[in-house]
């Protein structure tokens, strides 16, 4: 479980450096959009006050505390898996990863009512009009990893 928490802490810091760089050194608030390497990377400001693609956003003030205690609720239930059936190298990495994403937007919800997603990237015509953040590649990552590496006794059979 060491592993866990190193990975998590890191990537946790990692995400809530890369808000404040965005949000406080380049203002990206204000600004709205800077474009870092056309079409492929852009910094595109996008408070996300609902679930994936700004879904159920319109109702803010409460669906804020339920995202906020499913979050934490899925932390905890990854944490007791991972305790009690203790994947390997790569499954404790997997599992860092989506506690500290995880934790990442729980303290932006926090903060400020919503998600702060900045990274938007667009390829071969397609116009991407989302946008992402460090913690959700954590989360997308560690959620792939957690299901291609789970612990020894996540084959389907019982011990």
């Amino acid at each position: 479980m060491i592993r866990v928490f190193w990975v998590a802490l890191a990537i946790f810091v990692v995400d809530q450096l890369s808000k404040f760089w965005i949000l406080r050194g380049l203002d990206l608030d204000t600004r709205g959009a800077i474009d870092v390497w056309p079409p492929l990377l852009n910094l595109r400001m996008a408070w996300n006050y609902g679930i994936n693609f700004g879904l159920l956003a319109g109702e803010q003030g409460a669906v804020r505390w339920i995202l906020i205690s499913v979050a934490l609720g899925i932390v905890l239930f990854v944490l007791v898996w991972l305790w009690r059936d203790p994947p390997g190298l790569r499954g404790q990495i997997a599992g860092g990863l989506l506690v500290g994403g995880a934790l990442g937007n729980v303290v932006d919800r926090l903060l400020y009512g919503a998600v702060a997603d900045f990274i938007n990237m667009s390829c071969c015509g397609i116009d991407n009009p989302f946008a992402f953040n460090v913690a959700d590649v954590a989360i997308f990552l560690g959620a792939v990893g957690l299901i291609l590496f789970p612990g020894p006794n996540g084959n389907g059979k019982r011990r």
